[in-house]
C-alpha cells in the first residue's frame, strides 16, 4: 500500500491554533493529533476529516497528504524512544508531562547525544525565571533569548547544517514559532528537527498541546513514581514513522508485540496491587513476568545523570534493542531476573 501521511509542517504553518480550528468544524482534536503522529493511518481516516483539514489549511488534498515520501528516523540509542516513538528527522517532537516526571532529563540527554552526532543544538530560553533549564544549557551549542536572535544564529550557521531546535510551549501559543518557521522557509533552511517542551505542565490536559506533531512522548506518572526512567509511556507515545511501511517490518512486528504485552501487563499489575500475585490466573502468570522484565529492560542509565545515579550512561543500538526485546517476548531471556534487567544497556 502506498505510504500516506499528513503534511504536519504545512498544518503547523497554515493553522497555528489547530485545536480551536478543529473544534469549529466539528473535528475532535484527539483525532487530528492521532492522524498527525500516525496513530490513526491516513488511509483509514474519514474522508470528511481529511477534507475539513485541507479546508482549514487552505490547501489541496494533494498538498495535505504526502504520498510515498520517506521518513528518516534519528536513532538516539535510547531503547524505549527508538522502539516505540522514534524521532522523525526534520519533524517536530512534543514532550507531554507534568513537572517531576523527568522530561527535562530526557531532553538534556537527547541534546547531549545529538550534539555529539554533529547536530547544531539550539535552545530558545523561555521568558521569565526558569532555573530548571540550567542543566539543559550545558548540552546546547547556542542559547538564545528571542526568535529574532534564533533566526540570526541559524542564518549565521549556514543553510546546509542540521539543527536541533528546542523551545517551550509558550513560543507556540504566542505564534512566535510559526513566525520563525516562515522566516526560515524564505531562506530555504529546512534541516530542522524541533523539540517542544511544556515547563508549566499544562499540556497533559490537552489533545493538541503544541499543534500537530510528528512524534509524541507521553510521560507516565506511575513509571516516574516507581523510578522506572525514562518514564516515557510505551503505549501512548507514538510517531509518524510507525505509520504505513516507513518502519522496518521486523521493528514493526516487535514494537506491536511489545505494546500488546505491556498493555496486558499493566492490567494484570493493577490486579496484583489490589489482590496480590496469587490472584493472577496461572495462564497469565508468564505474561505478567514477561511484562515485568520488559518494563525493567526499558529503563536506561543516562550520561547526563551519571553524577546523580552513579551509573555510567549507555547507548544501545536499535538492532540490539530489537534483539533483546524479542528475547524477552520469546521467553529466551527467562534466566535473567527483573533486577538484572533494570538500568542496563543491552543484554549480555
Amino acid at each position: 500500500m502506498e505510504n500516506l501521511r499528513l503534511n504536519v509542517a504545512l498544518l503547523r504553518k497554515r493553522v497555528p491554533n489547530l485545536t480551536t480550528a478543529a473544534k469549529s468544524v466539528g473535528l475532535r482534536p484527539a483525532t487530528v493529533s492521532n492522524l498527525s503522529t500516525g496513530k490513526i493511518p491516513v488511509g483509514r481516516a474519514e474522508v470528511r476529516t481529511i477534507v475539513a483539514l485541507a479546508e482549514l489549511a487552505g490547501c489541496t488534498l494533494d498538498e495535505l497528504i504526502l504520498r510515498g515520501e520517506s521518513v528518516e528516523m534519528i536513532e538516539t540509542g535510547i531503547k524505549t524512544l527508538d522502539l516505540f516513538a522514534p524521532i522523525a528527522k526534520g519533524g517536530t517532537a512534543g514532550l507531554v508531562a507534568r513537572p517531576g516526571m523527568g522530561q527535562l532529563v530526557v531532553l538534556a540527554e537527547m541534546l547531549y547525544r545529538l550534539k555529539r552526532e554533529g547536530y547544531i543544538t539550539i535552545l530558545i530560553k523561555p521568558k521569565g525565571e526558569h532555573p530548571e533549564i540550567n542543566d539543559i544549557t550545558d548540552n546546547v551549542d547556542i542559547v538564545t533569548d528571542s526568535i529574532e536572535e534564533t533566526y540570526q544564529a541559524m542564518i549565521s550557521s549556514g543553510a546546509n547544517k542540521e539543527f536541533i531546535l528546542t523551545a517551550d510551549r509558550s513560543y507556540v501559543l504566542s505564534g512566535d514559532m510559526y513566525s520563525l518557521q516562515e522566516m526560515l522557509d524564505e531562506k530555504d533552511i529546512a534541516n530542522i528537527t524541533t523539540f517542544l517542551v511544556d515547563l508549566k505542565g499544562e499540556a497533559v490536559d490537552e489533545d493538541l498541546p503544541y499543534g500537530p506533531l510528528d512524534t509524541l512522548w507521553q510521560f507516565d506518572a506511575d513509571l516516574a513514581v516507581r523510578h522506572k526512567y525514562p518514564a516515557v509511556n510505551p503505549i501512548y507515545s507514538t510517531s509518524s514513522i510507525l505509520e504505513g511501511s516507513y518502519l522496518d517490518p521486523i521493528h514493526h512486528n516487535i514494537q506491536q508485540r511489545a505494546q500488546k504485552l505491556l498493555r496486558r501487563y499493566r492490567e494484570l499489575r493493577s490486579l496484583v496491587n489490589v489482590h496480590g500475585l496469587d490472584r493472577i490466573p496461572a495462564a497469565e502468570l508468564q505474561t505478567y513476568q514477561q511484562g515485568e522484565k520488559l518494563e525493567a529492560y526499558l529503563t536506561q542509565p543516562f550520561y547526563v545523570a551519571e553524577t546523580f545515579t552513579g551509573k555510567k550512561g549507555v547507548k544501545v543500538s536499535l538492532k540490539d534493542t530489537l534483539n533483546d526485546v524479542r528475547k524477552i517476548l520469546d521467553s529466551t531471556a527467562d534466566a535473567y531476573s527483573v533486577e538484572e534487567l533494570s538500568f542496563i544497556g543491552k543484554i549480555r
